[in-house]
């Protein structure tokens, strides 16, 4: 945890949720996830407290929302740019979230291999095995599932950039969109956040990679690739309310939430810097 926000941590300690003050929290949708099951623990130690969570914004939306004064906290899967930090943004990194590749139910697929994938998203292989047609559902080419994909093997790379420049694909912009075009398109493929996997509960089939699972043990010791950062984004402006709610999330407790949710935490107890 960066040591601004271990002091401004310290400090909200000192300061419950205020009765009748609206934590204003977005980012990237598959962090929104997350959090959902911290702020119902919270809640039951701060019943008064309000937390307004809206439809995900993204992390780079999310940024400029709270470099407006428009929300209290953002949660990011990017670095912030020098100019986000010149504007006064502090992140403080909490974690990793494993990516896992997934497909529709019932494709009759377990695992996947690097060179498969490169033949799906290059339309050299296009049927499961079960015979329907495989769809793919991109994300934009600047987003960071498309990046970390990308970043798998070169020929990962150029398949998806091939595959950004043929007509009539199906695109996402949010990770909850992704996640239900891939459940809602017979023979979809893409990714999911594990704890995506993991909240619909068999709605998605998240497919070995190169025989490991998306695990947080598998990011940790590096035997699994895919993974893209979780840190929360504030500034100097963010209410004590909020900043009380962050002492929650580093807490003890809010780290083995985290766990749960298949998240690699590596930020450690705010408690204890």
């Amino acid at each position: 945890m960066s040591i601004i926000l271990s002091i401004l941590l310290s400090l909200a300690e000192r300061h419950h949720a205020l009765a009748g003050e609206v934590i204003r929290i977005n980012g990237s949708g598959a962090a929104l996830d997350i959090l959902k099951p911290m702020i119902r623990e919270y809640r039951k130690i701060h019943p008064r407290a309000k937390i307004l969570v809206d439809k995900p914004l993204g992390s780079t939306g999310a940024i400029k929302a709270l470099l407006a004064g428009v929300v209290d906290v953002a949660v990011s899967s990017k670095i912030l740019t020098p100019e986000e930090s010149a504007q006064g943004a502090l992140a403080s990194d909490y974690g990793k979230i494993p990516l896992a590749v997934v497909s529709t139910a019932g494709v009759g697929k377990k695992e996947i291999t690097t060179r498969e994938l490169e033949d799906i998203y290059t339309g050299k292989l296009t049927k499961w095995p079960n015979g329907e047609t495989i769809r793919i559902i991109l994300r934009p080419r600047e987003d960071i599932d498309t990046k970390i994909l990308g970043e798998l093997s070169p020929g990962m790379g150029r398949a998806l950039r091939e595959a950004h420049k043929k007509p009539g694909m199906i695109f996402s912009i949010t990770d909850p969109e992704a996640t239900e075009s891939i459940i809602k398109t017979p023979g979809a493929i893409g990714t999911a956040a594990i704890c995506c996997v993991i909240d619909h509960k068999g709605r998605l089939n998240a497919l070995s990679l190169n025989g490991r699972k998306a695990s947080a043990k598998g990011v940790a010791d590096g035997t699994y690739p895919l993974a893209k950062d979780l840190r929360f984004i504030t500034t100097g402006k963010t209410p004590p309310a909020a900043l009380d709610f962050l002492r929650f999330v580093y807490s003890a407790k809010g780290r083995a939430i985290a766990e749960k949710e298949g998240i690699l935490v590596t930020a450690k107890d705010a408690g204890r810097p």
